[in-house]
């Protein structure tokens, strides 16, 4: 259990967690005394944290420090202790990219610290009201949520947190950072999986191929894109993967055209050749991922005809 210290400055939920292909899991039954949490430096004073789940952005400053994501409650600790060694500041504010668990499994643990929650209002409606499993704990509810766009001046930067469309999940967050020229997007673009579409959760197809143009307008020639998994990339990596989803969108619609289930589209794997343009970090899918990512594209192309 966290030690609660005397309110450090202004979540655990086991929600479903979004594995890759969109298939929905509990969080894996691991040891999580195992994982270590590896430090990167992307820029000046942002840096994120590798462990186990999402990639979870640190801004660091004398205004305190600012979190986005939080990955599995028993990581919570070690979470702690790695942003206590890039600064002795409180934690200020922590926010939610969007509701799967490898993202906010840490929100009951930071909010009794005392730590904002911050998230779109969607997050906060689908952490309350799960479409699997048990609703998260009052204190692991973002405290501040808005609708479109919000800013946060901390630390020197100018923070845009924006909705992007209904993609991964209809909660989507990018978290940009002006001065840095960072934007840390959750995982409507990551470099280790297939585009992941979780329709239980608000997720489409059509979203995601917007989101992705959407983060590419944003970014400049020098932004570093942080996904929700995976290593640091540029507008390119993202207009690639953008091009990759609609080139699977494609094969895909034309099969169910044909009249094709998606048994037979599994069996067939018309996306073979995408999945090491997809997954360009650690190692290619397994079967299994890949079939879990093809059911869960088929239906959410299905459903957008």
């Amino acid at each position: 259990m966290l030690q609660l210290p005397s309110k450090l400055a202004l979540c655990s939920f086991p929600v479903a967690l979004l594995a890759v292909g969109s298939a929905i899991a509990q969080a894996p039954q691991q040891d999580f005394s195992a994982v270590q949490i590896k430090t990167h430096q992307v820029v000046g004073n942002f840096y994120y944290l590798e462990g186990q789940g999402g990639n979870v952005g640190v801004l660091i400053g004398d205004d305190g420090v600012l979190m986005i994501d939080d990955q599995f409650a028993p990581l919570s600790e070690k979470l702690q202790a790695a942003i206590k060694a890039l600064s002795n500041k409180p934690i200020r504010m922590l926010v939610n990219t969007h509701v799967h668990g490898d993202h906010t499994g840490g929100n009951e643990n930071f909010g009794k610290l005392g730590v904002d929650i911050v998230a779109h209002d969607n997050v906060r409606v689908r952490l309350a009201k799960p479409a699997t499993g048990n609703p998260a704990a009052a204190v692991a509810l973002p405290v501040v949520t808005y609708g479109d766009k919000m800013s946060l001046h901390l630390n020197g930067e100018t923070i845009t947190i924006g909705k992007l469309p209904p993609a991964h999940t209809d909660g989507d967050s990018y978290i940009h950072f002006a001065k840095a020229d960072v934007i840390h997007c959750g995982d409507v673009f990551r470099t280790t999986g297939y585009p992941g579409v979780d329709g239980a959760n608000g997720g489409t197809v059509k979203g995601t191929i917007d989101a992705l143009q959407a983060l590419v307008d944003m970014a400049g020639p020098n932004t570093k894109i942080l996904p929700g998994h995976g290593v640091v990339s540029t507008r390119e990596d993202v207009a690639r993967f953008r091009a990759n989803t609609i080139e699977a969108q494609r094969r895909i619609t034309d099969l169910i055209k044909q009249g094709m289930t998606v048994e037979q589209v599994v069996a067939a794997n018309p996306t073979a050749d995408l999945a090491p343009k997809f997954v360009t970090t650690g190692p290619q899918p397994d079967k299994a991922a890949t079939d879990r990512f093809l059911t869960a594209f088929y239906n959410a192309v299905k459903s957008e005809l």
